[in-house]
């Protein structure tokens, strides 16, 4: 907040694009840091703390917005600079009524006692605080997701994946799919599944409930089975993980297409793909709509 108050220190009225770039100078970010993302993939991580950095000292009255996309200081700000505050954050904007009432905003009844409002982390940003928690959330998520996968027995397992390539988009049906399982310990192969609707060409899986790793013999075992069965591309799942000479096993032959599956990816496409998880609540993120305000 401070070196963006100072930015605008001569009153002037500036654009907040060339703004951020010039706060990217002064923080010496690199080209790398300049580009990343919030894990959404949506909005540049720089530019959104930024952004919350000014609608916080708006908010507080330090700054305006004379019209879209550019900010400027007011007589407020320009006080809050003459103190030399050694530091501006959320705290210190407390002081001003005005700030206060953006953070109440939403609350129930403001005339009676609330739970204190947790503080953000002195680092983040709202936006970042969701997707920090959204992580945690699905980081737990997976964690149960694969403890019940273990569980279960080994066919349901085996009908796990084959519902899990359908919901992927393979297969062409669950019918056409459910034909092609129950076939354990058929020469190394648990099943089989269409690659496309119309059965072009066929995907050998093999799934092992496992809570230790696979290693490279296994890989080769179900190579020999891909090629007693004249196939070429397989996908191998497991519960557990993979040992490196297991990748490099099946990273490294020409004649043939391995995707590996350990448990942590299992359980990120489980959820991924709505399989064995349901939504509990809903939030939306709403921002401004800039071409609805085009003429303003």
């Amino acid at each position: 907040m401070l070196p963006l108050l100072r930015r605008l220190a001569d009153g002037q009225v500036r654009v907040l694009r060339d703004v951020i770039a010039a706060l990217a100078d002064e923080f010496k970010l690199s080209d790398e840091e300049r580009a990343q993302l919030l894990p959404s993939g949506g909005t540049l991580t720089f530019a959104s703390r930024v952004g919350w950095a000014k609608t916080y000292m708006k908010k507080a009255g330090l700054l305006v917005q004379p019209k879209r996309g550019t900010v400027q200081i007011t007589s407020v700000g320009q006080s809050v600079l003459n103190s030399q505050p050694q530091e501006l954050d959320s705290k210190y904007l407390e002081r001003f009524e005005s700030f206060m009432a953006f953070r109440n905003a939403g609350r129930p009844d403001p005339d009676q006692p609330q739970p204190q409002q947790a503080a953000l982390p002195k680092d983040q940003t709202p936006d970042e605080v969701m997707e920090t928690a959204n992580s945690q959330l699905r980081a737990a998520l997976a964690d149960e997701v694969l403890d019940r996968v273990k569980a279960c027995p080994p066919a349901f397992f085996e009908r796990l994946v084959v519902q899990l390539l359908i919901r992927m988009g393979y297969g062409g049906s669950r019918e056409e799919a459910g034909r092609a399982i129950g076939r354990s310990g058929d020469g190394g192969i648990d099943g089989i599944i269409n690659e496309d609707r119309l059965g072009l060409d066929a995907i050998y899986l093999q799934a092992k409930r496992w809570d230790g790793s696979v290693g490279a013999g296994e890989i080769r075992d179900f190579k020999g089975a891909l090629d007693a069965k004249g196939a070429q591309k397989g996908v191998f799942i497991t519960t557990g993980s993979f040992t490196p000479a297991a990748r490099e096993a099946a990273s490294i032959s020409r004649s043939y297409k391995i995707v590996l599956i350990d448990g942590a990816r299992l359980a990120d496409l489980m959820i991924e793909h709505d399989l064995g998880v349901s939504v509990a609540a809903t939030y939306q993120l709403k921002r401004i709509d800039s071409d609805f305000f085009a003429d303003e």
